[in-house]
This record gives structure tokens, sequence and C-alpha cells, in this order.
């Protein structure tokens, strides 16, 4: 068994380890706030993640139910549309898809 000053310095050098890299891309950004590749960064990658999110649920979903497949695609649609028809809001256009979702599957089968 490790003893106790062994293990208060390996925490201590984790935690000092995690606080600068999170630390770190904040200092960096103010310098970098101007550049055209963090403002191009900044309007893609909430998309890119929320795809990736997408794709990644989807996948489950196609290949574990044949009908889930359309209430899936059919509450991508409806998440589209509200975030389109409603001034881009995120977290109402992905709540009203999943409650779509929800109820579709809940209801149909």
């Amino acid at each position: 068994m490790p003893s106790t000053a062994y293990l208060i310095a390996v925490l201590a050098i984790v935690f000092s380890i995690t606080l600068a890299l999170r630390a770190v891309p904040f200092a960096v950004l103010g310098r970098l706030r101007g550049s055209a590749i963090v403002q191009r960064l900044a309007v893609w990658m909430p998309v890119g993640i929320l795809a990736i999110l997408a794709v990644t649920a989807l996948h489950g979903t196609i290949t574990a139910d044949a009908h889930g497949t359309w209430y899936a695609l059919l509450a991508v649609a409806v998440t589209v549309g509200v975030h389109l028809a409603f001034g881009r809001r995120t977290i109402l256009s992905v709540g009203a898809g999943t409650a779509v979702y929800v109820v579709l599957l809940n209801a149909c089968a």
C-alpha cells in the first residue's frame, strides 16, 4: 500500500495538470479571438458535435428496430424544422425532436 504522502503528491500532480489543461485554452483563446479560424470554428463546431451525437444515436436505433428507424427519421426532421423555424434554439429543437421520438415509440409500439 502506498504511503499517504505519495498519494497526496500524486493527487497534487494530477490536480495541477488538469487545471493547466483546462486553463490554457482560455488563456490562448483571448489572443486568438480575432482569428478567422477561431471564428469559423465557433460557427461549425456546435453543428459538428450535434451531427456526431445524432449519427451515433441513430446508428443504435436503426440497427436495433426497423420501426424505430422511421420514428427516428421523423424526429430528426422535426428537430431540424423546429431549429430552423424558431430562431435556431438548440434546446427547443432537441427537446421537440426527443419528445416526438418518445411519443411515437411509446404510442405506436
